[in-house]
């Protein structure tokens, strides 16, 4: 039998530069670079096409990349624990590598049982840190100077080369039938892949992120204005530390610049900055509390909300056919594209928990299989901290009337995703209920927002009044609660709402 392997285990982190668990294991023996598909992860709900799709992009070229070391990428499907003992069987094992990883509570029962499986047969599995996030964290007490500090350790190059494995096959990647997953109508794709993320980061700091500040906030300039790099960093094809670190030597470059243009960029940056710390800020919530997923993380706010949706407004809300023009063009448009600005996250969020009173587990399944870049971590965080469940933030419920004339005045986007307004005027765009002419494909306001926001307000208030609410409240802020605020990169003082932070 040859030498036994060093398995190099890719999850969230399809790529072969600042992969430290491939420069590391190729130290020490031959390689195995490996990653399962495994079919139970996408029948979990938060799990969709779209998703699939743009990882079978970045598999394919994490392939290509590992092939031209000299030994390709082995994709197998089934379970961890079986292909890994399959390996065993016919080439034997030294150790397993990968990087740790803070996913859905699916990965997490399925790590605990490949750290099983390791421990029964004497292998060592070394789990590297991948980015920000601690694990087994003590205290959030210097946790922002640790992010700085690991963003700042140098970039780790690939191994030269790694030499060939021979008598294991890879399998093709599955199809959305053979994974059991259903055309979501993603008609208009990110592009998954490496290159396609280092386009993105170059474009974005050699000036296409100029406006972001201001245009983060509009689903239509956003587009263009945010970086688009969440994907990357969701999936791994980008590391942190590669986007932080070239988002610092442009802010140095760009300090010697006085022209206007350059002045304009450089603050956009420290924003952007600011949001990269935010990134692991949030995923470091559910690392340290992985029942944030499942459970409201204060308990006077259990059980505010149904168990089950109400199936009609679901289904409005999902589709976008609530009758406010404003929030179904975003809901269209996110079903179409699978991305959605930030401050377009949050109030869709916001609309599903307080004015139609949905509990957020369901609508958060729904966003989570919508978001291309849905990384559970920051996800549940947001969506408990825009339902009003965690106890210690601000309660916010988005006017979807305001947001619209506020962020679409022209009503470009709303003409665009809800076609059946092509005749309303502009000035009833927005309240098309205002119309005489009315429009009569498009459905009537399924609730009165003013009259469910008081009803939310008199709820969640009433509960934050109970007796124990403050001392519960000051213990989860000591566990998750930031230690310095606001980075000071970040300073967009009404901007605070964020969903998978949209980078």
């Amino acid at each position: 039998m040859p030498a036994p392997l060093h398995v190099v285990w890719f999850k969230r982190d399809l790529r072969i530069q600042d992969h430290r668990p491939l420069a590391q294991a190729a130290k020490h023996g031959p390689v195995l670079p490996l990653y399962v598909v495994e079919p139970g992860l996408w029948r979990e709900p938060d799990a969709s096409a779209r998703q699939w799709q743009f990882i079978a992009q970045c598999l394919d070229e994490l392939g290509r990349d590992l092939q031209h070391l000299g030994q390709p990428l082995m994709v197998r499907v089934g379970t961890v624990v079986e292909v890994l003992e399959a390996v065993r069987q016919s080439h034997g094992i030294d150790a397993l590598w990968s990087h740790e990883e803070t996913g859905n509570g699916w990965t997490f029962a399925r790590d605990k049982a490949v750290a099983a499986w390791a421990r029964v047969q004497g292998l060592p599995w070394h789990e590297l840190r991948q980015h920000g996030v601690q694990r087994r964290m003590v205290s959030r007490n210097g946790w922002a100077n640790a992010w700085d500090r690991q963003m700042s350790e140098p970039i780790c190059d690939p191994p030269d080369a790694l030499a060939p494995v021979a008598g294991l096959d890879s399998q093709p990647l599955p199809s959305l039938a053979e994974l059991g997953l259903a055309d979501d109508g993603c008609i208009e794709p990110q592009a998954g892949g490496r290159r396609a993320g280092l386009d993105l980061l170059d474009s974005f700091l050699a000036g296409r992120g100029r406006n972001y500040r201001r245009e983060m906030s509009n689903p239509l300039a956003g587009a263009t204005g945010c970086s688009r790099l969440s994907p990357h960093l969701a999936w791994g094809t980008v590391a942190m530390r590669e986007a932080a670190q070239a988002t610092w030597s442009r802010l140095r470059d760009l300090k010697t610049e006085s022209e206007p243009a350059a002045k304009a960029l450089r603050a956009s940056l420290i924003s952007y900055s600011g949001r990269l710390h935010w990134h692991c800020h949030f995923i470091q919530k559910l690392e340290s509390e992985p029942s944030l997923e499942f459970r409201e993380l204060h308990p006077a706010l259990r059980g505010l909300r149904p168990d089950a949706a109400d199936p009609a407004l679901l289904q409005a809300w999902a589709t976008g056919r609530t009758g406010y023009p404003f929030l179904d063009a975003c809901m269209r448009s996110l079903t179409a594209t699978g991305w959605l600005n930030f401050r377009m996250r949050a109030m869709v969020m916001s609309f599903a928990s307080y004015n139609l009173w949905l509990p957020w587990r369901e609508t958060g399944l729904h966003l989570a299989r919508q978001f291309t870049d849905y990384e559970p971590g920051i996800h549940w965080s947001q969506v408990q901290m825009q339902s009003g469940t965690t106890g210690i933030n601000a309660i916010r419920i988005y006017s979807v009337v305001k947001q619209g004339y506020d962020q679409d005045p022209a009503g470009v986007f709303v003409r665009r995703w809800v076609p059946e307004l092509a005749d309303v005027p502009d000035q009833h765009l927005q309240e098309p209920w205002n119309f005489n002419g009315g429009a009569s494909d498009y459905p009537e306001r399924i609730v009165d927002m003013k009259a469910t926001t008081a009803a939310a307000k008199d709820k969640i208030y009433g509960a934050r009044r109970d007796s124990g609410f403050k001392a519960a409240s000051g213990e989860i802020l000591a566990k998750h609660g930031s230690r310095k605020g606001r980075p000071s990169a970040a300073k967009p003082k009404k901007k605070t709402g964020q969903m998978e932070m949209d980078l």
